[in-house]
This record gives structure tokens, sequence and C-alpha cells, in this order.
């Protein structure tokens, strides 16, 4: 592995944690689909490690990495706060201009009574999982190993509720139980995409490093905040969701400084 490019590193992380998203969603084959007080939890958690992740994996090493670049010290908070904004912006952006579905507040964005169901929360989990990619892809890019292991583990392991989430809501919709699992395994599948963005740029231009580490982190940020915390409130097991989300940050911190 450490014969491999930033790029390639990237690419291949990004894979394996979008990979678990698969795994995530496999009991609704078999019938074992959790209640909604542990779906609430296991959500929480995910909002933990993104959290975290976005932080301690991103923003402080965006941070160390433009400091060196300016002497005036408001420059490097200056960078870091407008790339936060910036990734925030961009997926509030695609978020009003696709069109796409949540599972409980309907359809949005342009033209979405066109689209076919199935095609509605394909995008609407793009959406969501672009980000995470990004963010692994960048942490390659950046750190090579000892920067996106952490991220990759993290965002790999918060993937597993967010597929079973998918697959379990498309079940409620009345899809058969493997058209269910597939759907949620193919949201995962633009992780790598995001990945590959992430390290190549990153990876191709250094001056860019602390722009596309923290845009990657207010990009999950915005994710965080906009769609899977107001998830996990909804049904009344908040508390559940809030302690899943402690123990989420608490073990991707320890990641990130055990591996990182």
């Amino acid at each position: 592995m450490e014969n491999l490019s930033p790029i390639m590193l990237g690419f291949l992380g990004s894979l394996a944690a979008g990979s678990l998203t698969a795994v995530g969603a496999a009991p609704v084959l078999f019938g074992r689909i959790p209640s909604r007080a542990t779906r609430d939890l296991s959500l929480g958690f995910a909002a933990g490690v993104m959290l975290s992740a976005s932080f301690f994996s991103l923003i402080i090493p965006a941070l160390d990495a433009a400091e060196p670049m300016f002497e005036n010290g408001a420059m490097p908070a200056a960078i870091v706060c407008v790339s936060i904004l910036l990734g925030m912006g961009a997926v509030a952006l695609m978020n009003e201009k696709l069109p796409h579905e949540h599972f409980k507040t309907g359809r949005e964005g342009p033209e979405a009574a066109s689209l076919r169901r199935v095609w509605l929360f394909i995008i609407a989990i793009t959406i969501h999982n672009f980000p995470e990619g990004l963010a692994v892809g960048v942490g390659f890019g950046s750190g090579g190993m000892e920067g996106g292991l952490p991220l990759a583990i993290g965002i790999g392991l918060q993937n597993a509720p967010e597929g079973l989430a998918v697959a379990v809501s498309l079940l409620g919709e009345g899809y058969p139980k493997l058209r269910a699992w597939g759907i949620a395994a193919l949201t995962g599948m633009v992780e790598p995409i995001g990945g590959l963005l992430g390290a190549g740029i990153i990876t191709l231009s250094e001056p860019l490093l602390p722009w596309g580490l923290a845009f990657a982190a207010g990009a999950m940020l915005y994710v965080i905040s906009h769609e899977i915390i107001p998830e996990t409130h909804r049904s009344g097991y908040q508390n559940r969701a809030t302690l899943g989300l402690a123990v989420g940050l608490v073990l991707m911190l320890f990641l990130d400084v055990w591996l990182g």
C-alpha cells in the first residue's frame, strides 16, 4: 500500500468506505430490521463520526497547512473559514438545484414530480455521500496513509447505519428486499468518485490543500446539520441519537489520534 500514489489511495480508501454502505444494508435481505430507536442511535453515531472528522481530521490540518504560507496570522483562519462556508454552500446549492426526495419531508428541487421515485432517492443520497468521499480523498491526498486512514475507517463505520436507513426506508415505500439493498449499495458508490476528485486536486496543487480540507469539512457539516441530525430527532428517540453522536465523536477522535 505504501507504494501506491495518494490519488490511488484516495480512490481505494473511499471505495472501501463506500462499500460499507452495502454491508450496513444487508440485514434487509434477511428480514432482521432493527427498531426505529436503534436506527436513530446508529444514525446519531454516524453524525458524531462526521462531526469529529470534520474538525480533527480536516479543519485542524487545514489550519496547520495554511499557517506556513502566510506571515499574517489572520490569513490561515480566514482561508479556512471561507472554505468551510464554500463547502456548505456547494452542498446547499446541489440540494437546491438537483431534484431529490427526503424520506420524511418529501420531494424537493426543480421538476421533482417528473422523475421516478427511485431516482429521487438515489440523487438525495448522492448529495449526501459525495462530500464524504471527497473528505477521504482529500485526507489521503494531503497526508497519505496517516492522513486518510482514520477518515476512511470513520466514514466507513458511519456508512453502515446510513445504508441500513436507506434500505429500510425503501422497504417502507414498497420496494422488494433485493432492490432496496441494491439501491442502498449503489448510493455508496459515489464516494470513490469524490475520493478520486479530492485526492487528485490536492495532489496536483499543494496551495489548494487548506482550501480542499476545509471545503470537505464544510460539505460534511452541512450534511450533518441539514440531513442526519433532523432525521434522528423526528421519531422521539433524540436521547438515543445524542448518545450515538457522543460515542461516534469520541471514537473518531480516538481513531484520528491513534492512527494519525
